[in-house]
């Protein structure tokens, strides 16, 4: 009797002690949020990849991306995140400036979400988008990447695209577009902007032309971003980090993501890489699991990467 008392016991304390793992795990993923400046240009972009899934069907993987476009900065991000923040301060009835003076919050990201989201997260978790910051810090890239279960950012010096520009036109969501070519970390683009629109900005990592990028396409198709919402209207910038986060290079972020999700292994098993689950704070959901606040899912796709090097 003695034993059973004991067992259950211990049971008790085993669940104790893993709903405090839990809570320690998700404070420690929670999102600080710092405003950095205020948009008054907000773009949306749908961005597709071509690849094929774990058993070598052809698939196009989609998801929306949204630009915010200041004064001092951009941020190139998943759209859902932006209609979060949006919707989160129109409840807070708190604008752009009000964020400014205020400075910051906190969230709690891959746990604070809703279940009609749970389809976006796992477009996301196909795409490998990272949040990239042009010009924060001044003259600097700041990316944020995450590798399940580990969160990365890289902070590097602002590198000029050399854009070779022609005289070819074309017509793209309504905008009468100029072409350029450049490589970038190992892919050839072409990309058209519409110098109508005065900023020099673009999604990803893509800028520095004489007018905002509307269309770019890497050489063998299989990545593509495509304007397809643009709004004169005023949102904040947030810059955002965690206690998790690991500070890394833009090379080293490269490599361990090539290394990672390019092997053969991974479109089979999405897990392969993570020595011991159980070690790290998990949570299951429809199709996937949220690990360490970044949603994974159980069925992956054959990774094509943005950067080759």
């Amino acid at each position: 009797m003695m034993t059973f008392a004991l067992t259950v016991s211990a049971q008790m304390q085993a669940q104790d002690d893993g709903l405090a793992d839990l809570k320690a795990a998700m404070i420690a993923a929670k999102i600080h949020q710092v405003c950095i400046d205020t948009a008054n240009l907000v773009v949306a972009y749908d961005y597709e990849c071509r690849t094929q899934d774990a058993d070598g069907k052809a698939v196009t993987d989609r998801m929306k991306l949204c630009l915010l476009v200041g004064r001092h900065c951009t941020r190139s991000f998943p759209y859902r995140k932006f209609r979060k923040e949006r919707e989160w301060a129109e409840g807070k009835k708190q604008s752009a400036a009000d964020f400014l003076q205020m400075n910051k919050r906190e969230y709690m990201e891959g746990y604070d979400f809703f279940s009609d989201e749970l389809p976006l997260l796992r477009a996301e978790s196909f795409c490998f988008m990272p949040q990239v910051w042009t010009d924060y810090p001044e003259g600097q890239v700041t990316v944020r990447d995450a590798i399940p279960p580990s969160i990365y950012e890289t902070q590097e010096k602002r590198k000029i695209i050399k854009w070779t520009l022609n005289d070819n036109t074309q017509t793209v969501a309504g905008y009468l577009c100029k072409t350029a070519v450049c490589q970038l970390h190992g892919r050839k683009w072409t990309v058209r902007y519409a110098e109508d629109i005065p900023t020099t900005a673009g999604p990803w990592k893509l800028c520095g032309l004489p007018g905002l990028i509307v269309e770019a396409v890497s050489d063998d198709g299989t990545h593509r971003f495509t304007l397809t919402e643009l709004q004169h209207a005023t949102a904040p910038i947030f810059y955002e980090t965690n206690a998790i986060t690991v500070k890394t290079s833009e090379e080293k972020l490269i490599k361990n993501r090539n290394k990672t999700f390019g092997n053969r292994l991974y479109p089979k098993d999405s897990h392969y890489y993570i020595a011991n689950l159980q070690s790290v704070d998990v949570v299951y959901v429809d199709e996937g699991s949220i690990i360490n606040g970044t949603y994974v899912s159980n069925k992956a796709h054959v990774y094509q990467p943005l950067e080759l090097k």
